[in-house]
């Protein structure tokens, strides 16, 4: 059972709330793809940084399994480069990292390996309960490419390693969960021959977010935004992902993705389900993810015709640099028809939303990094004010910012300071650095935690990403009933093609500018 830890004497109530930190039962982490990119940028600077706040419990030990040429000691002295280099705290405490550094070992082998690795694996793990007294707590890490995920889990099925001994084993996936809904399926059901749903943890870093939580309690602690969060007062939902930069030699990955499986599948879709869930009965894992699939299945049919407008990048100017065109990027073909960018219409059937469009959109290369919920509110039914300049007022909007500058503002109409009525929009802004005098922990922070808790609450259910994926199959099925637009269809720097804002020019909608 996890167990509360005594205040800090250097913790403030104030900053950080009335809740007492928890800290996981004692554990071993088995990271495959120890020697990626993923392992060195998020996995090892979350785990240092949640030992220095003092979440990680005592004996936590980390074993990197990957088919690399390189020592034990090599690989603690990566990991701790890689913590110097990218750890969000700086600098790095040399007591706190060398309490973590004791925990580390590793294990070369191939993925595919026949028997032997494994062997050498569950004897390290073996070593790691006598020593450590991590009392069977195991959590596999799949840090891999997608082909290995379903090899991986059958090799820790028949090795034993997942059942073997006392304590809780749980498994945690990375994104990409499948390319398609029959994929997706058929990895649900290779995962579930070796570990029952309770024990799978599908990561998406956005939930991790901060800002991505703080949708949930801005709408359900705060009595002021629930009563108004529905059709009657709510004009419209705007949700954007725009990334300026480009495809960053994943020109490979990219082809065979898209915008559509790369961020619309996953990210979008989470926003989505919290933007608009029902308030949840409490808070445990099975109520909000109950909540969050109940709106995927609420989703009007797509008319892939009229509601969706794919894109792709040509050459343009981003933050004062020419850059290349999608198809001039590394790896890819010079006539591709992939889509780097897509906006969507969606539509949910139930009392809460019915008739209120969300429009959700993603794209590479656009002018800024920006992303966000944005909710713009139906106007008054009468203004008072009729004579009255008011030009420069616009609807009311909350917007609620996941990334770069993390925090939430509400438009609101008021009187400019002067002898005569005239009216001005103003924003009151929320930012989490200047609230909290605290910069907010990375996301994968956050979710390491909570699988070492047991706390799926932030993770994806199984039903949860099947419905996504059926989304995503009909519209890539009406592409291609559909001839492909002519690509590029918009200039780097610029915010997509000209049908994306056709698509929302309605009563005098217009996209949002992050």
């Amino acid at each position: 059972m996890a167990q509360a830890v005594t205040t800090p004497i250097t913790q403030n109530i104030l900053r950080d709330g009335l809740i007492l930190p928890r800290t996981p039962d004692p554990a071993a982490m088995v990271i495959f793809g120890a020697s990626g990119d993923l392992t060195a940028r998020k996995l090892m600077p979350a785990l240092y940084n949640l030992a220095l706040n003092r979440y990680l419990p005592s004996g936590f030990s980390v074993i990197g399994v990957a088919d690399t040429a390189i020592s034990e000691d090599e690989f603690r002295s990566r990991v701790a480069d890689a913590v110097q280099k990218f750890s969000r705290t700086q600098p790095v405490d040399r007591a706190v990292w060398q309490s973590v550094a004791e925990g580390i070992s590793f294990v070369r082998m191939p993925f595919d390996d026949d028997g032997e690795g494994y062997r050498r694996l569950a004897a390290e793990l073996d070593r790691v309960d006598r020593e450590r007294g991590t009392n069977g707590n195991r959590v596999f890490y799949l840090a891999t490419a997608p082909q290995f995920f379903s090899v991986i889990i059958e090799r820790l099925g028949a090795s034993g390693i997942a059942k073997a001994g006392e304590g809780w084993k749980r498994v945690v996936i990375e994104k990409p969960f499948g390319n398609d809904l029959k994929s997706a399926q058929a990895l649900n059901q290779a995962i579930h021959t070796v570990f029952t749903e309770q024990q799978i943890f599908r990561i998406d870093h956005y939930l991790g977010k901060e800002t991505v939580q703080n949708v949930l309690v801005f709408r359900f602690a705060n009595g002021i935004f629930e009563p108004i969060w529905n059709r009657r007062y709510v004009d419209h939902v705007q949700i954007t992902v725009a990334e300026d930069i480009g495809i960053e030699r994943r020109g490979k990955y990219y082809e065979g993705s898209g915008a559509l499986r790369d961020i619309f599948q996953n990210h979008l879709m989470q926003l989505l389900s919290i933007a608009a869930m029902e308030a949840p009965p409490n808070f445990d894992a099975d109520s909000v993810r109950d909540e969050k699939v109940k709106v995927l299945k609420s989703i009007h049919p797509i008319d892939v015709a009229n509601d969706v407008v794919r894109g792709q990048y040509g050459p343009g100017w981003v933050g004062g640099q020419e850059v290349p065109g999608y198809r001039q990027e590394l790896n890819v073909s010079p006539t591709s028809n992939t889509e780097t960018f897509v906006a969507v219409r969606l539509k949910i059937d139930n009392w809460r939303w019915a008739d209120t469009p969300f429009y959700l959109r993603t794209g590479k290369r656009l002018p800024s990094r920006a992303s966000e919920i944005a909710i713009q509110f139906k106007n008054p039914p009468h203004l008072p004010f009729a004579k009255t300049a008011v030009e420069e007022l616009t609807p009311n909007w909350l917007v609620m910012r996941i990334q770069p500058h993390e925090g939430a503002s509400l438009k609101i109409a008021a009187k400019i300071p002067g002898p005569v009525m005239r009216l001005r929009t103003v924003n009151m802004d929320f930012f989490y650095g200047s609230s909290f005098m605290v910069e907010s922990p990375d996301a994968y922070e956050r979710l390491v935690l909570d699988c070492l808790l047991g706390d799926a609450t932030l993770f994806a259910r199984e039903d949860e990403v099947e419905r996504a994926w059926a989304l995503v199959d009909r519209i890539e099925a009406g592409w291609a009933s559909q001839p492909p637009p002519a690509f590029p269809s918009y200039a780097a720097g610029t915010w997509g093609p000209p049908e994306a804002d056709a698509l929302i020019d309605q009563a005098g909608r217009r996209w949002r500018r992050p």
